[in-house]
């Protein structure tokens, strides 16, 4: 059994990039540069994310689960949660003007 979520979330998911940013690089002591050397990355591209200008990609989501120690879903989710809500509000009045259909 489940139940649909009616109700619109009012409040921004956080984006990948300020988890990275605010809780997992103080907690580990990284830097840009050492983050983006321990997942073999670019400074550039670390940054990019870090100011929530860049998604998690499948790849990154793989890098950061292996030197954090979670799952690469945990990252993806994060970041699907955060691109849904941000279309959702963009879209808002385009998809309110689609009516649900029902099966014959």
């Amino acid at each position: 059994m489940s139940i649909p979520n009616t109700r619109e979330r009012k409040i921004r998911p956080t984006h990948p990039g300020a988890m990275l940013r605010e809780d997992f690089m103080p907690d580990y002591g990284l830097t840009v540069s050492n983050f983006a050397k321990a997942i073999g990355v670019s400074r550039q591209t670390v940054n990019e994310l870090l100011r929530e200008r860049r998604a998690v990609s499948p790849e990154m989501a793989l890098r950061l689960s292996y030197l954090f120690g979670n799952t690469p879903e945990f990252w993806l989710n994060a970041q699907r949660a955060y691109e849904l809500w941000v279309v959702s509000r963009h879209f808002k009045k385009k998809i309110e003007r689609i009516h649900p259909m029902n099966a014959a």
